[in-house]
């Protein structure tokens, strides 16, 4: 418990808040990771960490971190892999898109307007070559001077002409089909690059610009293929509401936000419950829906191992 930002709520306050891995088709999706968010304040409060029963070998860890540690060990875990989705709490950070592209993974993440790019077909300068005479190694890092600067996306937002932007239709709504002006080129991302001997690789940049507004309202980065289009890249972005409205249902109906205690074992145990029930009736509406298939997550359930004793079962435990 510490004062943070609570998506409830929608502001800061007092709350407990988690961080979290779902699959998800086009229809469906399902929670299979689920971790507390430890504030770094609790980080030296033994006191309080044992009053909680937190254990010992958790440290602080940021919620990109927490996130990253999760999509690991999914894939150690084979489950079925898609193109990483996540807001710009996550996307902003540099190291978070640098280590989902290093296992192998695609991904479409927000962004906040004030993230650096290079302009389409720009890149930073090359290493200056060594000047006559000097000694030591040559210059190896990426250069940029008062001429050669990155901009921001919303500069480069701004600045596109009327043919860039594109209407674009990406699902139906629950009135009308939901739609809007997007725009989606290619750049190198621009953060501390004079570090580096290599310039970031090109990716997607897609912002959306609604007509109504007097400036673009949200950007993404992403490595799906330079072929993709652009109604596939805005399907792939807009695809997060399915697990915002599979949260909304389990947090109202299904009591995944009710949770009041304040110890450790008892919120993740909580979550279990609640994520398993729910598991159960999406497993239940795809068993019967016509489009089963469509909504299939394709997870295969564990099978319990041969010592297994459920806690409270009256029955003694299995011998071999």
């Amino acid at each position: 418990m510490a004062r943070q930002y609570c998506g409830q709520i929608g502001k800061h306050d007092n709350c407990q808040a988690a961080v979290s891995l779902s699959v998800s088709t086009w229809n469906a999706s399902l929670p299979i990771a689920w971790r507390l968010y430890l504030p770094e304040l609790w980080r030296q409060d033994s006191e309080r960490r044992q009053q909680a029963g937190v254990p010992e070998a958790i440290d602080f860890q940021t919620k990109p971190e927490i996130a990253l540690e999760q999509i690991r060990q999914a894939v150690a875990q084979n489950v079925p892999v898609g193109v990483v989705l996540a807001d710009a709490g996550y996307g902003n950070g540099t190291p978070f898109r640098t280590a989902v592209t290093q296992l192998g993974l695609q991904y479409m993440l927000g962004i906040e307007s004030s993230t650096t790019i290079w302009e389409p077909g720009e890149q930073p300068l090359p290493a200056p070559p060594r000047k006559l005479g000097s000694r030591g190694a040559p210059p190896k890092r990426l250069q940029r001077n008062a001429d050669h600067q990155p901009i921001s996306v919303k500069q480069l937002a701004l600045g596109l002409p009327s043919s860039a932007w594109k209407d674009v239709a990406w699902r139906q709504g629950s009135r009308e089909t939901l739609r809007s002006r997007f725009a989606a080129v290619r750049v190198r991302p621009a953060h501390r690059d004079y570090k580096r001997t290599e310039p970031h690789p090109e990716e997607w940049l897609l912002i959306e610009w609604p007509k109504k507004e007097s400036e673009p309202t949200k950007y993404w980065l992403s490595t799906l293929p330079a072929k993709t289009s652009l109604k596939a890249l805005v399907k792939t972005a807009k695809h997060r509401w399915i697990i915002e409205r599979d949260y909304e249902e389990l947090k109202q109906e299904l009591g995944l936000g009710h949770y009041e205690g304040r110890s450790w074992r008892g919120f993740h145990h909580h979550a279990t419950l609640c994520i398993a029930a729910y598991g159960f009736l999406i497993s239940e509406r795809t068993r019967f829906s016509p489009s089963a298939r469509v909504g299939h997550v394709g997870l295969s359930a564990a099978h319990p191992p041969p010592d297994f004793h459920p806690r409270g079962s009256p029955h003694p435990p299995r011998t071999a």
